[in-house]
This record gives C-alpha cells, structure tokens and sequence, in this order.
C-alpha cells in the first residue's frame, strides 16, 4: 500500500486549496465592482484571505522540513521531475503572490489591516508607478498559481483516472466509514 501524507498535511492542503480559490473568486467579482462600501469590505476579505495563505503555506514548509513527504507513486522520472517542480513552484507562488499584493497596498497607499485588527506595516511607500507595476505583477502570479494548480489537479486526475495508482488517494481525507467503529 502507498504511504498517505499526514493529516496535519491533508488537512493544511486542503484548507490551503479552499482559501486560494475563494480568493480568486472574490478578486475577480470585486474587481469590476463600483466603488462601494461593500467593495471595501470585499477588498478588506481578499487582503485576510492572501495572508492567510501566506501564512499557511509557511506552516506547512515548516510541517514538511519535520515531516516530509511520502516517498512517490510509481512514475516515469520526466514526470517525479515535473511534479518536483510544480510542487515548489507551487509554494513559491504561494508566498509570492500574497506578498505582491501586500507590496500592491502599500504602494497605492491602502495599509493591510489583517483580519480587520492587526495593521501590518506598509512594505513601501505610496507610489502610483510603483503601484501600476505591483498591480500587473499580482496579477501576473495569479495567473500562473492557477495554471500550475489547473496542471496540478489535471495529473491528480490523470493518476487516479488512467494511471489508477494512489497519488490522489493519499492526499484525500480519510472519510469515516458507515458502521465503523469509533
């Protein structure tokens, strides 16, 4: 039987996922949006969520120097080098692209205020070129998170589906089973 990741992992992968995609929807439906006390608080939202995510995925780099990965499914080396290198790019991203958008803020001269309590400090100075800069490098990693997690998800599916090996398996949840004991 494959290794499984661990639930602490699962868990921060998972929760990680979820955060990541709420964010995209809500930037790109606050985008467009009139300015508005709800776009505000929209805004207000994607800066809580971005540092979560920022902050998660630091938990889980740490989690992992502790407790690395499962050794991986059977595959051909072109793709455990593929998967390598999604896998860290992945978290470069991860990193990245909330830090562009805390940078963005501060350069259009909107301090973060995490979770509507903490203020995080301005990065840099209000600067509208700056900030013009920021705002299409933000955009930019956005783009290319989505594109390594839709080539991530593809090759889940793609293990599970045509491989039929335990790669997606082991990065699943364990779902109580009905009748079983507790």
């Amino acid at each position: 039987m494959t290794e499984r990741y661990s639930s602490t992992a699962i868990a921060l992968h998972w929760i990680t996922a979820v955060l990541i995609v709420a964010n995209l929807l809500l930037g790109l439906s606050m985008v467009p949006m009139p300015l508005s006390p709800q776009k505000l608080q929209w805004y207000l939202w994607h800066k809580g969520i971005g540092v979560t995510v920022f902050l998660v995925t630091a938990l889980r780099l740490a989690w992992r120097t502790v407790h690395p990965a499962p050794p991986p499914v059977d595959m051909p080396a072109w793709q455990q080098r593929a998967a390598e290198w999604s896998h860290a790019l992945l978290y470069v991203l991860m990193l990245v692209t909330p830090l562009t958008g805390w940078i963005y803020s501060s350069a259009t001269g909107v301090q973060v205020v995490y979770l509507g309590l903490i203020e995080l400090p301005d990065l840099v100075s209000k600067d509208r070129a700056l900030a013009s800069v920021l705002r299409i490098v933000h955009i930019s990693s956005n783009v290319a998170m989505f594109g390594i997690i839709a080539l991530h998800a593809a090759a889940a599916f793609k293990h599970h589906f045509v491989d039929r090996d335990a790669a997606l398996l082991r990065m699943l949840p364990r779902l109580a089973t009905r009748g079983a004991a507790r």
